[in-house]
């Protein structure tokens, strides 16, 4: 699953590494959070943009989208097949900028969040599908969803699904839409090596969308962990074992 994620390269970095033509200006982010507004690359006529969409996919057939589940992922083992997705994964393939993203892993009975990144550091780029919603007025909304695949090896310790994450060298495959099929990048949607990526546990601060700060992906030191330890957490409700960002609806 990705639930949370950050942004902290530079936008020029960003722009380097993605290579489109926008120049946008933006401010470091720690704590991206579903309907939020992210950055995504895609390709329109033949060339790389960058475009600011919501994140929380919402199907063009959709009539009123306030009675429509919030989907922030989509399962790489059935984007293919999957009513909501199939159209999107053929024709608006994308990329989600990004540096890490968080998970949370239950120890003790409770639910400490850590930040994973890439051990050769960022940014990189989370496979996405995206959707423009029109609404009855006329009104149009771009969307997006993470590709996530089975997690494997250490990352599988934390959390049973991991975004899926493209390599540069695939970029240009798989924002293809035009002459790569779904079935062509099927391969490209898999977990990522087991050393690809590294991780810390982090402060439950990270927890609330209105903290975003850059000591939110600093890693605790022993004596934070006893703090937090030490420290009654409030219960929340237990969410169903397969709400992992994508429901199962469609």
């Amino acid at each position: 699953m990705c639930g949370r994620f950050v942004i902290t390269s530079p936008p020029a970095a960003i722009r380097a590494a993605f290579d489109f033509r926008e120049q946008p200006n933006f401010p470091a982010r720690h704590n991206i959070a579903p309907t939020q507004p992210v950055g995504v690359v895609l390709v329109e006529s033949s060339t790389r943009h960058f475009r600011l969409m919501r994140w929380g996919f919402i199907p063009s057939w959709v009539k009123d989208p306030r009675g429509f589940p919030l989907l922030i992922n989509a399962r790489a083992e059935t984007v293919r097949d999957k009513p909501a997705f199939r159209n999107a994964i053929r024709r608006r393939r994308c990329l989600l900028a990004a540096d890490g993203y968080y998970e949370w892993r239950t120890e003790g009975g409770q639910k400490h969040p850590y930040f994973i990144y890439p051990r050769v550091g960022g940014p990189i780029g989370f496979a996405g599908i995206a959707e423009t919603w029109s609404g009855p007025n006329g009104e149009e909304v771009d969307t997006v969803a993470i590709v996530t695949a089975a997690a494997k090896g250490g990352l599988a310790m934390l959390h049973h699904r991991v975004p899926v994450t493209i390599p540069p060298g695939d970029f240009a495959r798989w924002l293809d839409c035009a002459s790569v099929n779904a079935n062509d990048v099927a391969p490209l949607m898999a977990a990522p090596d087991d050393d690809a990526f590294a991780w810390h546990r982090v402060s439950r601060d990270v927890n609330s969308v209105g903290n975003d700060d850059a000591w939110l992906i600093q890693p605790l030191s022993e004596q934070q962990i006893a703090d937090e330890a030490a420290t009654p957490k409030a219960k929340s409700a237990p969410r169903k074992p397969d709400d992992d960002g994508q429901k199962s609806l469609f």
